[in-house]
Parts: structure tokens; sequence; C-alpha cells
């Protein structure tokens, strides 16, 4: 039988072997071709490695297979992409091919939806089913491609007919352009497929006030959010405080209600102290925003695919798109997320009602001016922690002689 033999270094070779023949035989012969020790040689057929001491035809080997020879002893490195396709696109290493996928939900449900015959193969055990229609689907592709291809010639032919005609010449460049544009798919396609699976978004579950919750975490929110109608599900807009009412800024707006300042908040069974800010209208129910991930140290491990809070000393889950109520599956929590993270990334600014005006302020840290009249940076902070401006703390602290509490009553006033 004609066996065909690739390598490390893309070499490839014809070999004619009997089925009767040894796999120790074969590296042998491996060993003068290539100048690799055979000990040094693995040879992987269908994603199996091959046993010195077994035969060619017991271990599965047919006339007109293809052969991996890894150079290396000791187990080998694995592949650096899993999904990498072979020219006739078939997979270089079906298992881990097989294993990728299968590890991601979101592009196995794509895959049930728009390609069921893959999808089918995938979650079989018959390799070389899986591998007789990647094949299939490469053919089935590169026919296409060149239809296209023919099309755009026969195309290209009649625009060019006439080569001042402007518009036939705009006709050109935009099929040129387009061209490109399929190329990059089809290459981000097939090395890269699933970059085109749907990602879930990151949700834990928390318990505010009693009642359970999915969060939403989101480290590019300045603030942690909560809607109005969430606040009075959990029973505390009671303890709202309208002097924090004004105006998140970000992409969009949103009226801000006001604060609460100290709410009950348990996760992974531990209880943390929070401060919320309550939107009039806002999707997301809570968002669980940067200035509690920082107090906390928290931190996003998304190799463990967990959210790690270092001042409790607890690890919860991240939540499956299962796991999920279905307003917070898929395109419409993509959206509303989008919308609540570029809402607080400009900074949630909580203007007290008492005069001043609701408006993106800077973070203290980059304030250029230096307090005049050495007033108390402290001071400013504070002030600052209200939502004033640093220059309208200033302004005030310099009137009050830097009386912090008769400037707040006279900013408040």
């Amino acid at each position: 039988m004609k066996l065909t033999v690739t390598t490390d270094d893309d070499k490839v070779m014809q070999l004619d072997m009997d089925t009767e023949e040894v796999v120790e035989n074969l590296k042998a012969i491996l060993e003068v071709e290539t100048a690799v020790p055979l000990s040094n040689q693995r040879l992987v057929h269908n994603g199996k490695e091959l046993v010195n001491a077994s035969k060619l035809g017991a271990s599965g080997v047919q006339d007109g297979d293809l052969i991996m020879m890894i150079s290396g002893g000791g187990a080998a490195a694995p592949a650096a992409n899993p999904t990498a396709l072979n020219a006739d696109g078939s997979a270089v290493d079906p298992i881990a091919f097989q294993n990728a996928i299968k590890a991601n939900p979101q592009t196995m449900m794509q895959l049930q939806a728009q390609n069921p015959a893959l999808a089918q193969a995938l979650q079989g055990t018959d390799i070389e089913a899986l591998q007789s229609h990647l094949r299939k689907m490469h053919a089935a592709q590169l026919a296409h491609k060149q239809q296209q291809e023919r099309q755009q010639r026969e195309h290209l032919a009649l625009l060019s007919a006439d080569p001042m005609d402007m518009e036939a010449q705009a006709k050109i460049a935009e099929m040129i352009a387009q061209k490109n544009i399929d190329e990059n798919y089809e290459s981000a396609f097939e090395h890269t497929p699933e970059a085109f699976g749907r990602v879930t978004m990151l949700y834990v579950d928390m318990v505010v006030n009693g009642v359970p919750l999915k969060a939403f975490v989101d480290s590019g929110a300045q603030s942690t959010i909560m809607s109005a109608s969430c606040a009075e599900k959990c029973g505390i807009m009671r303890l709202l405080d309208k002097r924090f009412a004004g105006v998140a800024k970000g992409v969009g707006t949103s009226k801000i209600l006001g604060r609460i300042h100290q709410t009950p908040l348990e996760v992974g069974g531990k209880h943390l102290p929070v401060s919320i800010t309550v939107l009039e209208n806002q999707d997301m129910e809570f968002l669980f925003g940067l200035d509690l991930l920082k107090r906390h140290q928290c931190c996003i491990d998304l190799s463990e695919n967990k959210l790690k809070i270092g001042s409790a000393g607890v690890a919860v889950p991240f939540l499956g798109e299962g796991d999920l109520p279905m307003h917070l599956r898929g395109e419409e929590a993509a959206d509303s997320s989008a919308s609540a993270g570029a809402s607080s990334a400009g900074g949630v600014v909580a203007a007290p009602t008492g005069g001043a005006t609701a408006q993106g302020s800077a973070p203290a840290s980059t304030a250029a001016a230096p307090a005049p009249g050495g007033v108390d940076e402290t001071k400013i902070a504070n002030l600052m922690n209200f939502g004033f401006t640093r220059e309208q703390a200033v302004e005030a602290l310099s009137v009050c002689n830097g009386d912090v509490d008769q400037a707040a009553s006279l900013l408040f006033g």
C-alpha cells in the first residue's frame, strides 16, 4: 500500500509499505529519509500515535492514508492552533480539532443550527467521518470560490472594455476591495473559526438585601449601578439619597435618581458593604462596576472562569449561557451590557441637586491645578466624593477658610 508521510518541516514523502510491516520498520525507513533518529520519531495516524510493535494494517493504516511524523522524544507539545487545517481541508489534529470545537457551547449551538451535519460528525466517535466531511466542505468552498473568481474575471473583462468609463472603473475598484474582504474572511474562518462564535458576557450570582440577582461584571463601568425597578425589588429604594441625583454620561445618557450609600451584598457566602448608584432607566438590573472591583481587590480570572474577590477570600464562577434568564442571553444581553458599560465609561457622575450641575469630571488624580492658599487636598477629595468638581470644592473651601462642613453646606445650599 502507498502511504503519504509529512514531517514537522513540511516535507512530504510517498512510501510503499506492506500492511504486515510493523511501525518500527516504517520509522527505520524514515530515519534514512529524514536523518531523524528512530527513537525521536512519533507517528500519528488519524489523531492516534502508532505503537512500534504494532503492524500497520492492524493499526488501521490503509492504502492512501496520511501519517504525520513528529520529531522529538516524549510527549508532543500541543498544537499552537488545535483547529488548524491541512491543504485538503481536513484537520491537522482531528482529535484536538474535535475537542476544541466541542469545548465551546456557543460554537456548537451555531453549528447545530447552520451546519447540523458537521455538528453531528464532531459529536461522534468516527474520526475519519469527520475528516471526510471537512474535506467535502473544503471542496465545496473551493468550487464556490472558483466560480466567483470566474464570474469576476468575466465581469472585469466587460468593465475593462472601455477604460475611460469612470463608473466602470469605480465598480472594478469595488470588486477588488470586496475580493480582499472575502479572502480575509475565508482565512479567518479557516484558521480561527472560534472567533465567529458568540461570547457570553460575565455574570455571577449575588444576593442584594436577601434578593438573588444575576450581576453583570463590567470593569469598563466606573460605578456600580442598579436599575430603579431592581432597587424596588430588593427593598432598598427607601435608602436612596436624592442629593446625588444627576446624569450618567458616556456614549449615551441616563438619569441618576441618587445613591444608596450602604447596601448588604452577599457573594460566595461572604457579605460585602457596597455603595450603589440608582439609574431611572437601566436595562441591566445590577452592574458590578470598577469601583467595587478595586475596593474589594477583585480579579477576573478567565483561565479558571471565576471572579476572585481578594477582600473576602472567595472565588465565584462565571455563569454559563444556560444559567442566565432569556432576556440576558445572546444579542440582547450584548446590546444591553454594551449600553451599560458605555453609559459609565466616561464616568457616572452624580451631581447633588442643590444647585450644582451634573457633568463629567476628571478623576482627582488627573487634576493639574494645585489647591490655592494651602487648601487641604483631603478636604477637596471629601467634597469631590459628593459629586462636586475640583474647582467648586476649592472655591467653596477658600470662601469658608478651609472649613469643610461650611463648604459642603454652601455647595448643597
